[in-house]
């Protein structure tokens, strides 16, 4: 499905953007907050934890990097004020690490202190390898001063096994995920299988060292040797959650609630949906392919039934 994959996520662009709009309302829970509110009450009362995605990323001066800081601040505010089980992620470019990192460590700082007077949690997202580096170093040091800071790792890095023994030697949680972007192969695993087997390692490595990890994925493969891990190592539940994106095979997700496993749901929500739908198509064309024959699927069973 490879070529096919390819041909689907770069067609994305010249798709009609009510059409992009509708497949994409199945992954992203719309264009405000106050929709993204709901979207999270209604995990929560399934069951599910939710980390909520404020979607923009690329910053053009301090006076939007402080609109995103404000946002995010809006964000914590109104977890608290509905009581939702949530915290909120955030992007090292949307608080303006391209423009200057000290700016950047204020924002993101701010927040976390913010968050921590709400008794939230702050993911800092990971992006593509330009920024792998700076965003781990920066982790590093505000987890220093502020407990309710976690990482992202992503499997198919060659580096992330030195990352995730730096994280564990601090203790830092972290979110494992396999990764999105298309890297260059001196710096990232090509082979899928190669990735699959990185991620099992890695996260034996956070159970082995004692931290708290978000095992995030929907492949149902590492899901069962994330369930194999726990069981040998006799991982606790309180050191470990499984992470899925909204809209995305949706009867796992209820499987693992109902055996009793912690499931958090990554919510974005923005008006910059359809640049996050056509980038992250483009980036990676597996999932342009999983999102078509989702689509394709669904239309069959509606013409069956």
């Amino acid at each position: 499905m490879g070529v096919i994959d390819k041909a689907i996520a770069y067609s994305v662009p010249v798709v009609p953007r009510p059409i992009v709009r509708k497949i994409s309302s199945q992954y992203i829970a719309g264009d405000t907050l106050e929709e993204a509110v709901e979207t999270v009450r209604e995990l929560n009362r399934q069951g599910c934890a939710a980390t909520i995605d404020l979607l923009g990323e690329t910053t053009a001066d301090k006076g939007e990097a402080l609109k995103k800081l404000r946002s995010y601040k809006e964000i914590l505010d109104v977890l608290e004020e509905h009581g939702l089980d949530s915290g909120v992620s955030v992007k090292l470019t949307g608080l303006g690490i391209d423009l200057d990192r000290e700016l950047c460590r204020e924002n993101l700082e701010e927040t976390l202190v913010y968050a921590a007077q709400r008794g939230r949690f702050v993911r800092v997202d990971m992006e593509d390898t330009p920024y792998t580096e700076a965003t781990l170093e920066m982790v590093h040091d505000v987890r220093a001063r502020h407990e309710n800071t976690g990482a992202v790792i992503q499997a198919c890095l060659r580096r992330s096994f030195e990352d995730v023994r730096r994280l564990v030697a601090s203790g830092i949680s972290a979110r494992l995920c396999k990764g999105i972007y298309d890297e260059p192969r001196e710096l990232a695993y090509k082979d899928f299988d190669t990735v699959r087997e990185n991620f099992i390692m890695l996260l034996e490595e956070f159970f082995r060292g004692g931290c708290y990890v978000g095992i995030a994925t929907h492949d149902e493969y590492l899901v069962w040797h994330a369930l194999r891990l726990i069981h040998r190592m006799e991982v606790p539940k309180e050191r470990y959650e499984f992470q899925m994106l909204l809209g995305v095979d949706e009867e796992l997700r209820r499987i693992l609630v109902g055996a009793g496993h912690k499931v958090r749901v990554y919510v974005p929500y923005g008006e910059d949906w359809y640049e996050y739908s056509t980038r992250r198509l483009k980036e990676n064309p597996k999932i342009a392919g999983y999102v078509a024959r989702d689509v394709i699927n669904r239309l069959a069973a509606a013409v069956k039934s």
